[in-house]
Protein backbone atom coordinates (compact mmCIF):
# COMPACT_ATOMS: atom_id res chain seq x y z
CA UNK A 1 0.00 0.00 0.00
CA UNK A 2 0.86 3.26 -0.87
CA UNK A 3 0.50 5.84 2.34
CA UNK A 4 1.23 9.75 1.89
CA UNK A 5 4.18 11.90 2.88
CA UNK A 6 4.36 12.78 6.55
CA UNK A 7 2.84 16.28 6.66
CA UNK A 8 5.28 19.10 7.29
CA UNK A 9 2.60 21.43 9.86
CA UNK A 10 3.06 19.04 13.01
CA UNK A 11 0.55 20.92 14.66
CA UNK A 12 -1.76 19.21 12.28
CA UNK A 13 -0.74 15.66 12.79
CA UNK A 14 -2.61 15.22 16.62
CA UNK A 15 -6.32 14.05 16.58
CA UNK A 16 -5.65 12.91 20.17
CA UNK A 17 -7.97 14.98 22.54
CA UNK A 18 -9.46 18.09 21.67
CA UNK A 19 -8.27 18.83 25.32
CA UNK A 20 -5.18 19.90 23.70
CA UNK A 21 -6.43 22.44 21.31
CA UNK A 22 -5.56 26.14 21.17
CA UNK A 23 -8.09 28.30 22.63
CA UNK A 24 -9.82 30.25 20.43
CA UNK A 25 -8.66 34.35 19.71
CA UNK A 26 -11.82 35.80 21.01
CA UNK A 27 -11.18 34.08 23.94
CA UNK A 28 -8.27 35.14 24.77
CA UNK A 29 -9.51 39.05 23.31
CA UNK A 30 -12.03 39.06 26.18
CA UNK A 31 -9.22 37.80 28.54
CA UNK A 32 -7.55 41.12 28.15
CA UNK A 33 -10.67 42.29 28.59
CA UNK A 34 -11.17 42.07 31.75
CA UNK A 35 -8.02 42.63 32.75
CA UNK A 36 -8.69 45.33 35.42
CA UNK A 37 -9.63 46.05 38.93
CA UNK A 38 -12.62 44.89 39.13
CA UNK A 39 -15.03 42.91 42.07
CA UNK A 40 -13.46 39.86 43.75
CA UNK A 41 -15.38 35.90 43.39
CA UNK A 42 -18.28 35.76 41.19
CA UNK A 43 -19.92 39.85 42.17
CA UNK A 44 -18.24 41.42 39.27
CA UNK A 45 -20.25 42.08 36.09
CA UNK A 46 -19.21 39.77 33.65
CA UNK A 47 -20.22 36.72 36.28
CA UNK A 48 -23.85 38.20 37.10
CA UNK A 49 -24.28 38.19 33.12
CA UNK A 50 -24.27 34.36 32.97
CA UNK A 51 -28.09 33.99 34.21
CA UNK A 52 -29.30 36.52 31.84
CA UNK A 53 -26.74 34.60 28.73
CA UNK A 54 -27.99 31.47 29.26
CA UNK A 55 -31.40 32.00 29.61
CA UNK A 56 -31.89 33.89 26.71
CA UNK A 57 -29.81 30.86 24.87
CA UNK A 58 -32.31 28.07 26.20
CA UNK A 59 -35.46 30.23 26.48
CA UNK A 60 -36.08 29.89 29.82
CA UNK A 61 -35.12 31.06 33.17
CA UNK A 62 -31.37 29.30 34.55
CA UNK A 63 -28.77 29.68 37.16
CA UNK A 64 -25.27 29.49 35.73
CA UNK A 65 -21.94 28.89 37.34
CA UNK A 66 -18.95 29.12 36.00
CA UNK A 67 -16.10 26.55 36.83
CA UNK A 68 -12.62 25.40 35.97
CA UNK A 69 -13.24 21.37 34.45
CA UNK A 70 -15.78 19.28 33.47
CA UNK A 71 -15.50 17.14 36.52
CA UNK A 72 -15.95 19.74 38.77
CA UNK A 73 -19.44 20.68 36.85
CA UNK A 74 -20.46 17.09 36.64
CA UNK A 75 -19.95 16.47 40.08
CA UNK A 76 -21.35 19.56 41.40
CA UNK A 77 -24.41 18.99 39.30
CA UNK A 78 -24.96 15.21 40.80
CA UNK A 79 -24.13 16.64 44.64
CA UNK A 80 -27.50 19.00 43.97
CA UNK A 81 -29.14 16.33 42.60
CA UNK A 82 -28.27 13.25 44.53
CA UNK A 83 -27.78 12.86 48.55
CA UNK A 84 -24.79 10.93 50.32
CA UNK A 85 -26.93 7.78 50.90
CA UNK A 86 -28.27 7.72 47.39
CA UNK A 87 -27.67 5.84 43.64
CA UNK A 88 -26.97 7.88 40.20
CA UNK A 89 -27.91 5.25 37.30
CA UNK A 90 -25.30 5.84 34.60
CA UNK A 91 -24.07 3.69 31.49
CA UNK A 92 -21.22 2.00 32.48
CA UNK A 93 -18.70 4.08 30.18
CA UNK A 94 -19.85 7.53 31.24
CA UNK A 95 -17.26 9.61 31.87
CA UNK A 96 -18.39 10.06 35.77
CA UNK A 97 -17.40 6.57 35.94
CA UNK A 98 -14.66 5.92 33.70
CA UNK A 99 -12.59 9.00 33.90
CA UNK A 100 -13.42 10.75 36.93
CA UNK A 101 -11.78 9.53 39.56
CA UNK A 102 -14.15 8.94 41.81
CA UNK A 103 -15.23 12.65 42.31
CA UNK A 104 -18.61 12.12 41.64
CA UNK A 105 -18.92 10.22 44.79
CA UNK A 106 -16.65 12.27 46.59
CA UNK A 107 -18.83 15.04 45.80
CA UNK A 108 -21.77 14.00 46.58
CA UNK A 109 -20.82 12.79 50.18
CA UNK A 110 -20.44 9.07 48.55
CA UNK A 111 -23.72 8.51 46.19
CA UNK A 112 -23.59 5.17 44.21
CA UNK A 113 -23.09 4.38 40.79
CA UNK A 114 -25.53 2.27 39.18
CA UNK A 115 -24.10 1.27 35.75
CA UNK A 116 -26.24 0.81 33.10
CA UNK A 117 -25.49 -0.92 29.81
CA UNK A 118 -26.38 0.47 26.48
CA UNK A 119 -25.16 1.10 22.70
CA UNK A 120 -22.60 3.55 22.14
CA UNK A 121 -22.55 4.49 25.87
CA UNK A 122 -26.54 5.84 25.26
CA UNK A 123 -28.75 5.14 28.14
CA UNK A 124 -32.82 3.88 27.19
CA UNK A 125 -35.21 3.88 29.60
CA UNK A 126 -35.55 0.25 29.59
CA UNK A 127 -31.48 0.04 30.14
CA UNK A 128 -32.70 2.46 33.37
CA UNK A 129 -35.24 0.20 33.97
CA UNK A 130 -33.09 -3.01 33.90
CA UNK A 131 -30.60 -1.51 36.92
CA UNK A 132 -33.67 -0.18 39.40
CA UNK A 133 -36.72 -2.78 38.78
CA UNK A 134 -34.25 -5.04 41.18
CA UNK A 135 -33.91 -2.39 44.04
CA UNK A 136 -36.54 -2.72 47.19
CA UNK A 137 -37.61 0.22 48.09
CA UNK A 138 -36.53 0.29 51.46
CA UNK A 139 -33.79 1.19 54.39
CA UNK A 140 -31.55 -1.59 52.69
CA UNK A 141 -30.98 -1.06 49.53
CA UNK A 142 -29.31 2.41 47.80
CA UNK A 143 -32.52 4.03 46.00
CA UNK A 144 -31.70 5.92 42.51
CA UNK A 145 -32.16 9.93 43.12
CA UNK A 146 -30.57 11.17 40.01
CA UNK A 147 -29.87 10.05 35.96
CA UNK A 148 -26.84 10.97 34.56
CA UNK A 149 -26.38 10.96 30.46
CA UNK A 150 -23.75 12.48 27.95
CA UNK A 151 -24.50 14.24 25.00
CA UNK A 152 -22.26 13.70 23.06
CA UNK A 153 -21.61 10.19 24.49
CA UNK A 154 -18.40 8.90 25.14
CA UNK A 155 -18.21 7.18 21.65
CA UNK A 156 -19.69 10.26 19.92
CA UNK A 157 -23.23 9.66 19.33
CA UNK A 158 -26.06 12.03 20.52
CA UNK A 159 -29.38 11.77 21.90
CA UNK A 160 -32.14 13.69 20.22
CA UNK A 161 -34.77 15.30 21.75
CA UNK A 162 -36.73 12.50 21.54
CA UNK A 163 -34.69 10.17 23.01
CA UNK A 164 -33.69 12.56 26.28
CA UNK A 165 -37.19 13.24 26.32
CA UNK A 166 -38.53 9.53 26.81
CA UNK A 167 -35.43 9.41 29.59
CA UNK A 168 -36.97 12.41 31.15
CA UNK A 169 -40.24 10.84 31.08
CA UNK A 170 -38.77 7.48 33.24
CA UNK A 171 -36.91 10.55 35.65
CA UNK A 172 -40.24 12.36 36.68
CA UNK A 173 -42.29 9.55 36.98
CA UNK A 174 -39.64 7.88 39.61
CA UNK A 175 -39.10 11.85 41.25
CA UNK A 176 -35.60 11.59 39.59
CA UNK A 177 -32.98 14.43 39.13
CA UNK A 178 -31.99 14.32 35.35
CA UNK A 179 -28.30 15.89 34.56
CA UNK A 180 -26.60 15.81 31.09
CA UNK A 181 -22.65 15.75 31.11
CA UNK A 182 -22.42 18.30 27.84
CA UNK A 183 -18.69 18.33 27.84
CA UNK A 184 -19.20 18.11 23.67
CA UNK A 185 -22.57 20.15 23.98
CA UNK A 186 -22.07 21.96 21.26
CA UNK A 187 -20.76 19.45 18.86
CA UNK A 188 -24.08 17.44 19.75
CA UNK A 189 -26.01 20.49 19.31
CA UNK A 190 -24.56 21.06 15.84
CA UNK A 191 -25.36 17.95 14.53
CA UNK A 192 -29.29 17.81 15.90
CA UNK A 193 -30.06 21.19 14.16
CA UNK A 194 -32.44 21.74 17.50
CA UNK A 195 -32.93 24.51 19.45
CA UNK A 196 -30.36 23.68 22.47
CA UNK A 197 -33.80 24.49 25.10
CA UNK A 198 -35.34 20.74 23.23
CA UNK A 199 -32.34 18.71 24.13
CA UNK A 200 -32.38 19.60 27.65
CA UNK A 201 -35.00 21.44 29.85
CA UNK A 202 -37.92 20.76 27.58
CA UNK A 203 -37.07 17.24 27.42
CA UNK A 204 -36.55 17.36 31.48
CA UNK A 205 -33.06 17.93 31.92
CA UNK A 206 -32.56 19.85 35.68
CA UNK A 207 -28.82 20.26 35.29
CA UNK A 208 -26.07 20.67 32.16
CA UNK A 209 -22.24 20.48 32.53
CA UNK A 210 -21.84 23.11 29.54
CA UNK A 211 -18.69 22.32 28.42
CA UNK A 212 -16.24 25.12 26.71
CA UNK A 213 -12.58 23.81 27.26
CA UNK A 214 -13.28 21.26 24.41
CA UNK A 215 -14.42 24.03 22.21
CA UNK A 216 -12.31 26.67 22.27
CA UNK A 217 -12.04 27.92 25.94
CA UNK A 218 -9.00 27.91 28.18
CA UNK A 219 -10.32 27.20 31.58
CA UNK A 220 -13.81 27.48 31.91
CA UNK A 221 -17.10 25.27 31.83
CA UNK A 222 -20.98 26.45 32.93
CA UNK A 223 -22.58 24.57 35.36
CA UNK A 224 -26.37 25.44 34.31
CA UNK A 225 -29.45 24.64 36.67
CA UNK A 226 -32.79 24.21 34.77
CA UNK A 227 -34.53 24.24 38.48
CA UNK A 228 -32.97 27.51 39.56
CA UNK A 229 -33.26 26.76 42.97
CA UNK A 230 -30.51 24.11 43.06
CA UNK A 231 -27.96 26.87 42.29
CA UNK A 232 -28.20 27.81 45.70
CA UNK A 233 -26.41 25.31 47.84
CA UNK A 234 -23.75 24.32 44.80
CA UNK A 235 -22.59 27.90 45.29
CA UNK A 236 -21.60 26.74 49.17
CA UNK A 237 -20.73 23.28 47.58
CA UNK A 238 -18.45 25.25 44.83
CA UNK A 239 -16.77 27.41 47.30
CA UNK A 240 -15.97 24.26 49.73
CA UNK A 241 -14.02 22.77 47.48
CA UNK A 242 -11.97 25.39 46.43
CA UNK A 243 -13.38 26.31 43.42
CA UNK A 244 -14.83 29.81 43.76
CA UNK A 245 -11.90 31.50 42.16
CA UNK A 246 -10.95 34.90 43.10
CA UNK A 247 -10.77 36.73 40.09
CA UNK A 248 -13.98 34.90 38.51
CA UNK A 249 -14.33 37.28 35.61
CA UNK A 250 -11.54 35.53 33.67
CA UNK A 251 -13.96 32.68 33.97
CA UNK A 252 -16.81 34.30 33.09
CA UNK A 253 -14.84 36.53 30.11
CA UNK A 254 -14.01 33.26 28.14
CA UNK A 255 -17.67 31.54 28.35
CA UNK A 256 -19.59 34.97 27.16
CA UNK A 257 -17.02 35.32 24.65
CA UNK A 258 -17.90 31.50 23.41
CA UNK A 259 -21.74 32.49 23.42
CA UNK A 260 -21.64 35.97 21.46
CA UNK A 261 -22.95 35.08 18.19
CA UNK A 262 -23.00 31.41 18.65
CA UNK A 263 -19.12 31.09 18.27
CA UNK A 264 -19.78 28.34 20.46
CA UNK A 265 -22.03 26.58 17.83
CA UNK A 266 -20.11 27.32 15.28
CA UNK A 267 -16.84 25.59 16.77
CA UNK A 268 -18.93 22.52 17.25
CA UNK A 269 -19.93 22.55 13.27
CA UNK A 270 -16.10 23.14 12.73
CA UNK A 271 -15.15 20.34 14.43
CA UNK A 272 -17.68 17.99 13.33
CA UNK A 273 -17.42 18.81 10.04
CA UNK A 274 -14.01 17.52 9.90
CA UNK A 275 -14.76 14.65 11.38
CA UNK A 276 -16.82 13.69 8.90
CA UNK A 277 -13.94 13.69 6.37
CA UNK A 278 -12.49 11.36 8.35
CA UNK A 279 -15.24 9.39 8.66
CA UNK A 280 -15.86 9.20 4.82
CA UNK A 281 -12.54 7.75 4.13
CA UNK A 282 -12.70 5.21 6.57
CA UNK A 283 -16.04 3.56 5.06
CA UNK A 284 -16.38 0.16 6.88
CA UNK A 285 -13.89 0.94 9.13
CA UNK A 286 -16.12 2.99 11.65
CA UNK A 287 -17.14 1.47 14.84
CA UNK A 288 -19.68 3.90 15.52
CA UNK A 289 -21.71 6.39 13.59
CA UNK A 290 -19.74 9.87 13.53
CA UNK A 291 -22.20 12.29 14.93
CA UNK A 292 -20.00 14.28 16.80
CA UNK A 293 -16.14 15.04 16.78
CA UNK A 294 -14.64 11.21 17.58
CA UNK A 295 -13.94 8.87 14.77
CA UNK A 296 -13.83 5.05 16.14
CA UNK A 297 -11.87 3.15 13.84
CA UNK A 298 -10.88 -0.69 13.77
CA UNK A 299 -7.36 -0.50 12.75
CA UNK A 300 -4.55 -3.65 13.59
CA UNK A 301 -1.41 -2.99 15.76
CA UNK A 302 0.31 -3.00 12.04
CA UNK A 303 -1.91 -0.46 10.93
CA UNK A 304 -2.20 1.76 13.81
CA UNK A 305 2.02 1.74 13.63
CA UNK A 306 2.00 2.83 10.23
CA UNK A 307 -0.05 6.05 10.87
CA UNK A 308 2.16 6.97 14.09
CA UNK A 309 5.34 6.25 11.62
CA UNK A 310 4.01 9.34 9.60
CA UNK A 311 3.44 11.40 12.49
CA UNK A 312 -0.67 10.88 13.65
CA UNK A 313 -1.02 10.94 16.83
CA UNK A 314 -4.26 9.44 18.41
CA UNK A 315 -5.39 6.94 21.44
CA UNK A 316 -5.82 3.27 20.91
CA UNK A 317 -9.27 2.41 22.14
CA UNK A 318 -9.17 -0.99 23.49
CA UNK A 319 -7.75 -3.82 21.35
CA UNK A 320 -8.28 -3.36 17.76
CA UNK A 321 -9.69 0.53 17.62
CA UNK A 322 -8.37 3.95 17.66
CA UNK A 323 -9.70 7.24 18.48
CA UNK A 324 -9.45 9.84 16.59
CA UNK A 325 -10.80 13.72 17.73
CA UNK A 326 -11.22 16.49 15.50
CA UNK A 327 -10.72 19.77 17.19
CA UNK A 328 -12.34 23.24 16.33
CA UNK A 329 -9.15 24.77 15.00
CA UNK A 330 -8.09 21.69 12.87
CA UNK A 331 -8.34 23.14 9.22
CA UNK A 332 -9.37 20.92 5.92
CA UNK A 333 -5.80 21.13 4.97
CA UNK A 334 -4.62 19.86 8.26
CA UNK A 335 -7.35 17.01 8.29
CA UNK A 336 -6.99 15.38 4.59
CA UNK A 337 -3.21 13.86 5.18
CA UNK A 338 -4.80 12.09 7.51
CA UNK A 339 -7.95 10.85 5.83
CA UNK A 340 -5.66 10.01 2.66
CA UNK A 341 -3.62 7.79 5.36
CA UNK A 342 -6.78 6.02 6.14
CA UNK A 343 -8.24 5.38 2.95
CA UNK A 344 -4.74 4.01 1.83
CA UNK A 345 -4.94 1.21 4.53
CA UNK A 346 -7.25 -0.24 2.38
Amino acid sequence: MTLPVRARNGRGMRFFSDNAAAVCPQVLEALAGVNQLDTAYDGDRWSKELDGRFSDLFGTECRALWVPTGTAANSLALAALCPPYGGIVCHRDAHIQVDECGAPVFFTGGATLLLAEGEGAKLTPDAIRDVTRAIRPDVHQVQPHAISITNATEYGLTYSPDEVAAIGEVAAKRKLGLHMDGARFANAVAHLGCHPGDVTWRAGVDALSFGFVKNGGMSAEALVFFRPELAEATLYRRKRAGMLFSKGRYLAAQILALLDNDLWLANGRAANAGAQLLAKAAGDRLVHPVQANEVFLKVSAEEAASLRALGFDFYDWGVGEARLVISWDQAEEAIRPLASAIAALG
